[in-house]
């Protein structure tokens, strides 16, 4: 399941990302956010318009956006 799959108010841990479907500086961005593996999420709610992007995160006390995009190539586990 990637974490585009999640709803929001669900949490999930990180189990995997794929990086090589990321250019290097968006990478280095999510994971200066704080995502990789390991890292426990919340979806906090998904936007209204062009298919539900972007996404709102929480890690931790953040909430980040994230493009769906993006999101489908994290692999996560819902808690």
């Amino acid at each position: 399941m990637t974490l585009d799959d999640i709803n929001p108010g669900q949490a999930a841990r990180i189990m995997a990302v794929d990086w090589s479907r990321l250019v290097s500086e968006e990478a280095l961005r999510l994971r200066a956010l704080g995502i990789d593996v390991g890292a426990q999420i919340r979806v906090a709610h998904r936007g209204v318009f062009g298919g539900r992007d972007p996404l709102a995160i929480e890690i931790g006390r953040t909430t980040v956006a994230v493009r769906r995009a993006h999101a489908e190539a994290v692999e996560v586990e819902q808690l």
